[in-house]
Protein backbone atom coordinates (compact mmCIF):
# COMPACT_ATOMS: atom_id res chain seq x y z
CA UNK A 1 0.00 0.00 0.00
CA UNK A 2 1.20 3.74 -0.49
CA UNK A 3 2.45 4.83 2.70
CA UNK A 4 0.70 7.73 2.13
CA UNK A 5 -2.50 6.25 1.93
CA UNK A 6 -1.63 3.87 5.07
CA UNK A 7 -0.93 7.24 6.85
CA UNK A 8 -4.64 8.81 5.86
CA UNK A 9 -6.76 5.74 7.12
CA UNK A 10 -5.22 5.89 10.40
CA UNK A 11 -6.38 8.85 10.88
CA UNK A 12 -9.02 8.16 13.55
CA UNK A 13 -6.18 6.05 15.32
CA UNK A 14 -4.03 9.43 15.55
CA UNK A 15 -7.39 10.90 16.65
CA UNK A 16 -7.91 8.64 19.58
CA UNK A 17 -3.93 8.30 20.21
CA UNK A 18 -4.72 11.89 20.98
CA UNK A 19 -7.08 11.46 23.50
CA UNK A 20 -5.43 8.33 25.34
CA UNK A 21 -1.95 10.20 25.74
CA UNK A 22 -3.40 13.90 26.28
CA UNK A 23 -1.96 15.34 29.64
CA UNK A 24 -3.26 17.72 31.49
CA UNK A 25 -1.40 21.12 32.12
CA UNK A 26 -3.51 22.36 34.85
CA UNK A 27 -3.43 26.46 33.60
CA UNK A 28 -6.28 28.75 32.84
CA UNK A 29 -6.24 31.56 30.45
CA UNK A 30 -6.26 34.19 33.08
CA UNK A 31 -2.87 33.31 34.02
CA UNK A 32 -1.78 34.38 30.60
CA UNK A 33 -2.43 37.79 28.63
CA UNK A 34 -1.47 36.08 24.58
CA UNK A 35 -1.10 32.58 23.50
CA UNK A 36 1.55 31.95 20.82
CA UNK A 37 1.57 28.63 19.04
CA UNK A 38 5.01 28.00 16.81
CA UNK A 39 5.61 25.49 14.33
CA UNK A 40 6.51 24.99 10.85
CA UNK A 41 4.67 23.40 8.28
CA UNK A 42 2.85 20.05 8.90
CA UNK A 43 3.50 21.13 12.40
CA UNK A 44 2.75 24.49 12.29
CA UNK A 45 -0.70 24.11 10.35
CA UNK A 46 -2.46 22.75 13.36
CA UNK A 47 -1.91 26.05 15.59
CA UNK A 48 -3.68 27.90 12.37
CA UNK A 49 -6.65 25.53 12.80
CA UNK A 50 -6.81 25.64 16.09
CA UNK A 51 -6.95 29.07 16.06
CA UNK A 52 -9.85 29.30 13.81
CA UNK A 53 -11.66 26.87 15.89
CA UNK A 54 -11.57 28.84 19.11
CA UNK A 55 -11.81 32.09 17.61
CA UNK A 56 -15.04 32.80 18.33
CA UNK A 57 -14.03 32.01 22.33
CA UNK A 58 -10.88 32.44 22.69
CA UNK A 59 -10.60 35.40 25.71
CA UNK A 60 -7.41 36.35 24.73
CA UNK A 61 -5.10 37.09 21.87
CA UNK A 62 -3.90 33.71 19.73
CA UNK A 63 -1.23 34.15 17.90
CA UNK A 64 0.39 31.58 15.14
CA UNK A 65 4.49 32.25 14.27
CA UNK A 66 6.22 30.14 11.41
CA UNK A 67 9.81 31.72 11.99
CA UNK A 68 12.62 31.62 13.92
CA UNK A 69 11.76 34.63 16.03
CA UNK A 70 9.17 36.09 18.37
CA UNK A 71 7.02 38.43 18.64
CA UNK A 72 7.90 41.50 21.02
CA UNK A 73 4.66 41.57 23.11
CA UNK A 74 6.08 37.64 24.56
CA UNK A 75 7.07 37.55 28.20
CA UNK A 76 6.16 36.23 31.41
CA UNK A 77 2.95 36.61 31.11
CA UNK A 78 2.57 34.91 27.94
CA UNK A 79 1.90 30.94 27.35
CA UNK A 80 3.87 30.10 24.24
CA UNK A 81 3.16 26.05 22.70
CA UNK A 82 6.08 24.80 20.19
CA UNK A 83 5.22 22.05 18.16
CA UNK A 84 7.76 20.20 15.89
CA UNK A 85 6.80 16.81 14.47
CA UNK A 86 10.25 15.96 13.94
CA UNK A 87 11.60 17.68 17.29
CA UNK A 88 14.71 18.90 15.08
CA UNK A 89 12.83 22.01 12.99
CA UNK A 90 15.71 24.67 13.46
CA UNK A 91 13.20 27.49 13.60
CA UNK A 92 11.09 25.69 16.32
CA UNK A 93 13.96 25.33 18.01
CA UNK A 94 15.19 28.73 18.15
CA UNK A 95 11.98 29.66 19.06
CA UNK A 96 12.39 27.49 21.94
CA UNK A 97 15.53 29.34 23.20
CA UNK A 98 13.88 32.65 22.77
CA UNK A 99 10.62 31.66 25.30
CA UNK A 100 13.47 30.56 27.58
CA UNK A 101 14.68 33.89 27.57
CA UNK A 102 11.71 35.86 27.82
CA UNK A 103 10.29 33.62 30.69
CA UNK A 104 7.15 32.87 29.01
CA UNK A 105 5.61 29.60 29.91
CA UNK A 106 6.49 26.63 27.17
CA UNK A 107 4.15 23.50 26.32
CA UNK A 108 5.40 21.48 23.74
CA UNK A 109 4.52 18.94 21.49
CA UNK A 110 7.14 16.03 19.59
CA UNK A 111 8.03 13.07 18.32
CA UNK A 112 11.11 13.44 19.87
CA UNK A 113 14.77 15.48 18.67
CA UNK A 114 16.22 18.22 20.24
CA UNK A 115 12.28 19.46 21.51
CA UNK A 116 11.72 16.76 23.71
CA UNK A 117 15.58 16.46 25.19
CA UNK A 118 15.46 20.50 25.89
CA UNK A 119 11.63 19.86 27.20
CA UNK A 120 13.08 16.98 29.29
CA UNK A 121 16.07 19.42 30.28
CA UNK A 122 14.23 22.13 31.73
CA UNK A 123 10.99 20.03 33.22
CA UNK A 124 8.45 22.07 30.37
CA UNK A 125 5.15 20.11 30.09
CA UNK A 126 5.81 17.61 26.84
CA UNK A 127 3.28 16.35 25.00
CA UNK A 128 4.56 12.45 23.44
CA UNK A 129 3.75 12.31 19.32
CA UNK A 130 3.71 8.77 17.98
CA UNK A 131 6.54 8.82 15.21
CA UNK A 132 6.82 6.98 11.63
CA UNK A 133 4.54 9.39 9.71
CA UNK A 134 5.32 12.06 7.18
CA UNK A 135 4.92 15.77 9.51
CA UNK A 136 2.01 16.88 7.19
CA UNK A 137 0.65 12.95 7.33
CA UNK A 138 0.39 13.03 11.16
CA UNK A 139 -2.42 16.25 11.88
CA UNK A 140 -4.68 13.90 13.60
CA UNK A 141 -2.02 13.80 16.55
CA UNK A 142 -1.22 17.33 16.50
CA UNK A 143 -4.55 18.97 16.17
CA UNK A 144 -6.41 16.69 18.61
CA UNK A 145 -3.67 17.69 21.45
CA UNK A 146 -4.06 21.33 20.96
CA UNK A 147 -7.76 21.58 20.62
CA UNK A 148 -7.46 20.00 24.24
CA UNK A 149 -4.84 21.97 25.46
CA UNK A 150 -6.70 25.11 24.50
CA UNK A 151 -10.13 23.70 25.66
CA UNK A 152 -8.52 22.77 29.01
CA UNK A 153 -7.13 26.42 28.73
CA UNK A 154 -10.69 27.86 28.52
CA UNK A 155 -12.47 25.69 30.16
CA UNK A 156 -14.85 24.50 27.26
CA UNK A 157 -14.17 20.64 27.65
CA UNK A 158 -13.98 19.23 23.47
CA UNK A 159 -13.88 15.81 24.88
CA UNK A 160 -16.66 14.25 23.75
CA UNK A 161 -16.76 16.10 20.14
CA UNK A 162 -13.30 14.70 19.62
CA UNK A 163 -14.34 11.02 21.15
CA UNK A 164 -16.92 11.31 18.58
CA UNK A 165 -14.51 11.69 15.22
CA UNK A 166 -13.17 8.68 16.26
CA UNK A 167 -15.96 6.53 15.17
CA UNK A 168 -16.93 9.08 12.52
CA UNK A 169 -13.35 8.10 10.83
CA UNK A 170 -13.13 4.81 11.56
CA UNK A 171 -14.31 3.85 8.16
CA UNK A 172 -13.05 5.69 5.17
CA UNK A 173 -14.31 4.90 2.23
CA UNK A 174 -17.05 7.44 2.38
CA UNK A 175 -14.80 10.36 2.45
CA UNK A 176 -12.16 8.56 -0.40
CA UNK A 177 -15.21 8.55 -2.48
CA UNK A 178 -16.30 12.17 -2.38
CA UNK A 179 -12.93 12.94 -2.78
CA UNK A 180 -12.60 10.64 -5.72
CA UNK A 181 -15.80 12.54 -7.30
CA UNK A 182 -13.75 16.08 -6.62
CA UNK A 183 -10.98 14.29 -8.42
CA UNK A 184 -13.04 13.30 -11.52
CA UNK A 185 -14.25 16.81 -11.58
CA UNK A 186 -11.10 18.20 -12.01
CA UNK A 187 -9.04 15.21 -13.26
CA UNK A 188 -8.95 16.95 -17.25
CA UNK A 189 -7.66 19.98 -15.79
CA UNK A 190 -5.35 19.17 -13.19
CA UNK A 191 -2.49 20.23 -14.44
CA UNK A 192 -3.71 23.88 -14.45
CA UNK A 193 -2.27 25.68 -11.64
CA UNK A 194 -4.83 25.15 -8.49
CA UNK A 195 -6.11 28.56 -6.23
CA UNK A 196 -7.68 28.65 -3.24
CA UNK A 197 -10.58 30.70 -2.21
CA UNK A 198 -11.58 30.42 1.34
CA UNK A 199 -13.79 32.54 3.73
CA UNK A 200 -11.96 33.75 7.17
CA UNK A 201 -12.87 30.93 9.59
CA UNK A 202 -11.70 28.50 6.91
CA UNK A 203 -8.72 29.61 5.93
CA UNK A 204 -6.38 27.56 7.86
CA UNK A 205 -8.37 24.41 6.05
CA UNK A 206 -7.27 26.35 2.81
CA UNK A 207 -3.75 27.15 3.75
CA UNK A 208 -3.93 23.33 4.24
CA UNK A 209 -5.09 22.02 1.42
CA UNK A 210 -2.35 24.62 -0.70
CA UNK A 211 0.14 22.72 1.31
CA UNK A 212 -0.43 19.51 0.87
CA UNK A 213 -1.16 19.91 -3.27
CA UNK A 214 2.39 21.53 -2.79
CA UNK A 215 4.34 18.61 -1.07
CA UNK A 216 1.98 15.90 -2.24
CA UNK A 217 1.38 16.50 -5.79
CA UNK A 218 4.48 18.48 -6.40
CA UNK A 219 2.21 21.16 -7.85
CA UNK A 220 1.58 24.93 -8.11
CA UNK A 221 -1.32 25.96 -5.41
CA UNK A 222 -2.11 29.77 -4.30
CA UNK A 223 -4.64 30.81 -1.30
CA UNK A 224 -6.62 33.98 -0.88
CA UNK A 225 -9.09 34.76 1.82
CA UNK A 226 -12.39 36.75 1.02
CA UNK A 227 -13.17 39.35 1.26
CA UNK A 228 -9.81 40.74 1.19
CA UNK A 229 -9.03 39.28 -1.96
CA UNK A 230 -11.54 41.20 -3.21
CA UNK A 231 -10.24 44.29 -3.01
CA UNK A 232 -7.09 43.09 -5.17
CA UNK A 233 -7.10 39.64 -6.40
CA UNK A 234 -9.93 39.55 -8.00
CA UNK A 235 -8.58 42.41 -10.74
CA UNK A 236 -6.37 39.78 -12.67
CA UNK A 237 -9.64 37.88 -13.31
CA UNK A 238 -10.38 38.82 -16.69
CA UNK A 239 -10.13 36.38 -19.73
CA UNK A 240 -9.40 32.89 -19.32
CA UNK A 241 -7.51 31.49 -16.65
CA UNK A 242 -5.46 28.35 -16.50
CA UNK A 243 -6.47 27.70 -12.72
CA UNK A 244 -8.79 25.40 -10.80
CA UNK A 245 -10.72 27.26 -8.63
CA UNK A 246 -11.64 26.03 -5.14
CA UNK A 247 -14.08 27.79 -2.75
CA UNK A 248 -13.81 26.75 1.02
CA UNK A 249 -16.25 28.41 3.16
CA UNK A 250 -18.46 28.27 6.27
CA UNK A 251 -21.66 30.78 5.36
CA UNK A 252 -20.74 32.56 8.49
CA UNK A 253 -21.27 35.64 7.22
CA UNK A 254 -23.98 36.93 4.22
CA UNK A 255 -22.02 39.57 2.56
CA UNK A 256 -19.12 36.93 2.37
CA UNK A 257 -21.07 34.24 1.19
CA UNK A 258 -22.55 36.89 -0.99
CA UNK A 259 -18.90 37.72 -2.48
CA UNK A 260 -18.74 33.80 -3.01
CA UNK A 261 -21.67 34.18 -5.32
CA UNK A 262 -20.59 36.92 -7.22
CA UNK A 263 -16.95 34.90 -7.45
CA UNK A 264 -18.77 32.05 -8.65
CA UNK A 265 -20.79 33.69 -11.46
CA UNK A 266 -17.28 35.82 -12.36
CA UNK A 267 -15.04 33.00 -13.22
CA UNK A 268 -17.81 30.83 -14.92
CA UNK A 269 -18.37 32.99 -17.64
CA UNK A 270 -15.21 32.12 -19.40
CA UNK A 271 -16.34 28.28 -18.04
CA UNK A 272 -13.52 28.05 -15.39
CA UNK A 273 -13.63 24.81 -13.14
CA UNK A 274 -14.96 25.49 -9.95
CA UNK A 275 -14.85 23.02 -7.15
CA UNK A 276 -16.99 24.20 -3.98
CA UNK A 277 -16.71 22.93 -0.08
CA UNK A 278 -19.11 24.19 1.85
CA UNK A 279 -19.50 23.61 5.87
CA UNK A 280 -23.08 23.47 6.81
CA UNK A 281 -21.79 24.74 10.30
CA UNK A 282 -18.58 25.63 11.84
CA UNK A 283 -17.66 22.96 13.95
CA UNK A 284 -14.38 20.71 14.41
CA UNK A 285 -16.00 17.90 13.16
CA UNK A 286 -16.91 20.09 9.68
CA UNK A 287 -13.54 21.30 9.77
CA UNK A 288 -11.83 17.67 10.38
CA UNK A 289 -13.72 16.37 7.65
CA UNK A 290 -12.85 18.83 4.67
CA UNK A 291 -9.67 18.87 5.79
CA UNK A 292 -9.68 14.62 5.32
CA UNK A 293 -11.42 15.06 2.26
CA UNK A 294 -8.93 17.33 0.70
CA UNK A 295 -5.69 15.18 2.33
CA UNK A 296 -7.36 12.57 0.33
CA UNK A 297 -7.50 14.38 -3.02
CA UNK A 298 -4.27 15.80 -2.89
CA UNK A 299 -2.76 11.67 -3.19
CA UNK A 300 -5.03 11.40 -5.99
CA UNK A 301 -3.53 14.48 -7.74
CA UNK A 302 -0.06 13.19 -6.96
CA UNK A 303 -1.03 9.89 -8.44
CA UNK A 304 -2.18 11.57 -11.14
CA UNK A 305 0.87 13.14 -11.78
CA UNK A 306 3.08 10.29 -11.17
CA UNK A 307 4.97 11.97 -8.46
CA UNK A 308 6.35 10.69 -4.99
CA UNK A 309 3.81 12.24 -2.40
CA UNK A 310 6.03 10.45 0.23
CA UNK A 311 9.51 12.11 -0.48
CA UNK A 312 10.29 15.42 -0.78
CA UNK A 313 13.90 16.37 -2.11
CA UNK A 314 14.14 20.22 -2.61
CA UNK A 315 13.25 20.75 1.24
CA UNK A 316 16.06 17.90 2.00
CA UNK A 317 18.32 19.53 -0.02
CA UNK A 318 17.58 22.85 1.72
CA UNK A 319 18.25 21.25 4.87
CA UNK A 320 21.28 20.09 3.64
CA UNK A 321 22.43 23.12 2.12
CA UNK A 322 22.18 25.13 5.64
CA UNK A 323 23.85 22.93 7.31
CA UNK A 324 26.43 23.15 5.19
CA UNK A 325 26.31 27.37 5.49
CA UNK A 326 26.35 26.74 9.19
Amino acid sequence: MNPQHDALHKFSYQIQYALNNYKAHGLNSSQFQNIVIGGLGGSGIGGRIVKSLFASSATIPIECIADYGLPAFVNDKSLVILASYSGNTEETITMYHEVKSRGAKLLTLSTGGQLKELATQHNDYFLQIESGFQPRMALGFSLTFLIQILAELFGDSKQDELQQLVGHFESTSTFEETAQQLFERIKAKAKLKFVVLSDGPMESVGIRFAQQIQENAKHECFQHVVPEMNHNVIESYYGTLDTVFFFIHANQNERVTARFEFLNGLLAVENHKIVELTAPTFTIQSVYEIIYILDWLSLYVADLRKVDSLNVPNIASLKEFLEQVG
